[in-house]
């Protein structure tokens, strides 16, 4: 991704409550249509810093800047080219799918038509007019999806998007946030779901108290610090895994080899996961 000219620049961004250094010190830049995901623990920072780029939290210091404005200095300006969804399902229960977004649509001064338009393009279409208690927890997801594109912003930012969602509904967000990616919206995630952001994110970077302890693509980030291995079965039946990088098990693989004793090699690249628990120093 091309971060020349970033959608989202943070330098030295930090937060501070009392003692607690929620925030501490971190810098990075996003750049325009990139999925980009914050990872970390609960209370690793990923929350008070969306807070802070999207205005509604001051930076004890440093900066923050989306689409070249500074989100505190330029609050108003900002408000319009970004958009929030919340861990929490804030709708309005007892009105339709439809109704949700009217509302919205006339707060935010969005035509009319944006309505059934965004209802279709989250695969709402055919359940508009059914009030959202008869919504399952992946159709109100996606719904709030469809809220936060009311005003078209430039910027999508989503708190733990998946959580509480079917494999089948996660999947289908997925899908969706990538799609609009494609389209050019900017999408800035925070997650502890390391498989969510192996899929899903061009780049993604570690918050470990308050820190980033990493910042790459996911698979970049899988060959410097995992551990490369591959699976070996033999013809007995009997499995080893083998570091690639160690002479002692070349040396044993360069053996059955010659013997014709290998029936199958498989290699096993590092996973998000492992690279969080060597730089966190404990799992999610």
């Amino acid at each position: 991704m091309d971060v020349s000219s970033p959608m989202v620049e943070v330098t030295d961004l930090r937060k501070r409550y009392g003692e607690v250094r929620a925030v501490d010190g971190i810098t990075f830049a996003v750049a325009a249509g990139e999925v980009f995901g914050l990872l970390g623990h609960n209370g690793a920072g990923k929350t008070t810093t969306i807070r802070m780029l999207t205005g509604r939290t001051r930076p004890t210091a440093g900066q923050a800047r989306v689409a070249g404005l500074d989100v505190a200095a330029e609050r108003e300006r900002v408000k319009p080219l970004i958009n929030l969804v919340f861990e929490d399902q804030n709708l309005y229960e007892r009105l339709s799918g439809r109704d949700n977004l009217r509302l919205f649509a006339e707060l935010y001064g969005a035509p009319a038509r944006c309505v059934d338009e965004l209802l279709d393009q989250v695969d709402l279409g055919g359940a508009a007019k059914r009030k959202v208690k008869t919504y399952s927890t992946g159709m109100r997801q996606r719904l709030l999806v469809a809220r936060a594109l009311v005003n078209r912003p430039r910027v999508l930012f989503l708190d733990e998007p998946t959580r509480g969602l079917d494999p089948t509904s996660a999947r289908d967000l997925r899908q969706l946030l990538s799609r609009l990616s494609r389209e050019g919206t900017t999408v800035f995630l925070s997650t502890h779901d390391m498989d969510e952001a192996d899929e899903l994110c061009h780049r993604v970077a570690f918050l470990s108290q308050g820190k980033i302890v990493a910042l790459d693509r996911p698979r970049e980030l899988k060959l410097r610090y995992g551990q490369r291995t591959a699976v070996v079965l033999l013809r007995d039946r009997s499995e080893h895994t083998l570091r690639l990088d160690g002479l002692a098990d070349a040396a044993r693989l360069a053996g059955w080899m010659a013997d014709g004793a290998v029936l199958s090699i498989h290699s096993q690249e590092g996973t998000l996961e492992d690279v969080f628990i060597e730089l966190a120093g404990r799992p999610l």
